[in-house]
């Protein structure tokens, strides 16, 4: 039998709907007894619906806009009455987002060893930062590559050695700052690259790669090859930062909403997955003394009044004079 998409259930569902307080429900996967329900009320309110076993505990949770969760005893048209965690759909413009709510929790099923009530508040949690913040825009696949080398250095590299709460506040570029890591008198500035040339990096503006006033600045650089082979993609470096993170509640909070501000969702992560990514070359460099780059300090006298920006691209082969740290195990925070 083939399985049908979320769509299709909707639209069958809705060709026969209840009446009163019933539920008319249809399985998301076909199985002989399926654990996960789609369903529709009278209201044409979608509903994804989870049958608690015994011993099996529920879940109420109304803290999100949009999307509630609740356990009880429900009477579903063409099944027997049971008990159920109850995932309800209040807005019309989150129906995209609750099918991969529903595909979330319907994988995670699978592992019989997960309480059903932890998956649903562990994805609800995930989700409650992005319901309602779907861009309009699909993130082009520059500023892909450039989110998954912000993402890898903080996975990879910061948290392990100052910790998730004090890494998570040093992320500064998505809320509009200079430099995308910053504290006290120190900068970090994240640049990718998929040049078969090199470590090349595209520099915007002439403020980019200047220091933070009294203090120094440095640039990761990671240098990244598209295969389809590769194992890097932007829901994948999302995911293992998640991992680091899950155990504090506040800090994956500051994670997920710096990632509403550089304009992601996983509403989209069926296109961002298609970029597979193979890590090449990673290394942190000093901005001082030789390093390539423009400043206002470079050019002699004012710019003309018709130059609105500047980008250059500068090329890192031959400096690696300056590298400090080749590897996360030779990082030593500052």
């Amino acid at each position: 039998m083939t399985t049908q998409t979320s769509e299709q259930i909707w639209n069958d569902l809705e060709a026969n709907l209840p009446t009163g307080e019933y539920l008319i429900a249809k399985a998301i996967i076909n199985k002989p007894s399926p654990r996960l329900l789609y369903a529709l009320d009278a209201e044409k309110q979608r509903h994804i619906l989870i049958v608690l076993r015994l011993n099996e505990t529920g879940i109420e949770d109304t803290r999100s806009r949009g999307i509630s969760v609740l356990s009880r005893d429900l009477q579903v048209h063409g099944q027997p009455s049971s008990s159920y965690i109850d995932i309800v759909c209040h807005d019309v413009v989150g129906h995209s987002a609750f099918d991969l709510i529903g595909n979330e929790i319907t994988l995670e099923l699978e592992d019989t060893e997960k309480e059903p009530s932890e998956i649903v508040r562990r994805i609800i949690m995930k989700w409650r930062r992005f319901w309602g913040q779907v861009p309009q825009q699909i993130l082009s696949r520059d500023e892909v590559i450039g989110l998954i080398a912000e993402i890898w250095f903080l996975t990879k590299w910061l948290i392990p050695a100052i910790g998730p709460s004090t890494a998570l506040k040093r992320w500064r570029g998505p809320f509009g700052a200079r430099h995308d890591f910053e504290w006290g008198e120190r900068s970090i500035e994240v640049k990718a690259s998929t040049s078969t040339r090199g470590r090349l990096h595209y520099i915007h503006g002439l403020e980019q790669l200047e220091p933070p006033e009294n203090g120094d600045l440095y640039l990761f650089s990671l240098k990244m090859r598209e295969e389809d082979g590769g194992e890097v993609t932007l829901p994948y470096i999302i995911e293992e930062c998640n991992n680091q993170l899950i155990s504090d509640e506040d800090t994956l909070t500051q994670f997920e909403t710096a990632l509403i501000q550089t304009g992601y969702s996983p509403i989209h992560n069926d296109e961002y997955i298609k970029i597979h990514m193979r890590v090449i070359d990673e290394a942190l460099f000093s901005v001082k003394d030789n390093f390539p780059r423009l400043t206002h300090n470079c050019i002699l006298g004012d710019l003309s009044s018709g130059i609105e920006y500047i980008e250059y691209i500068i090329n890192l082969n031959g400096y690696d004079n300056l590298i400090v740290a080749r590897s996360p195990l030779e990082y030593v925070s500052f």
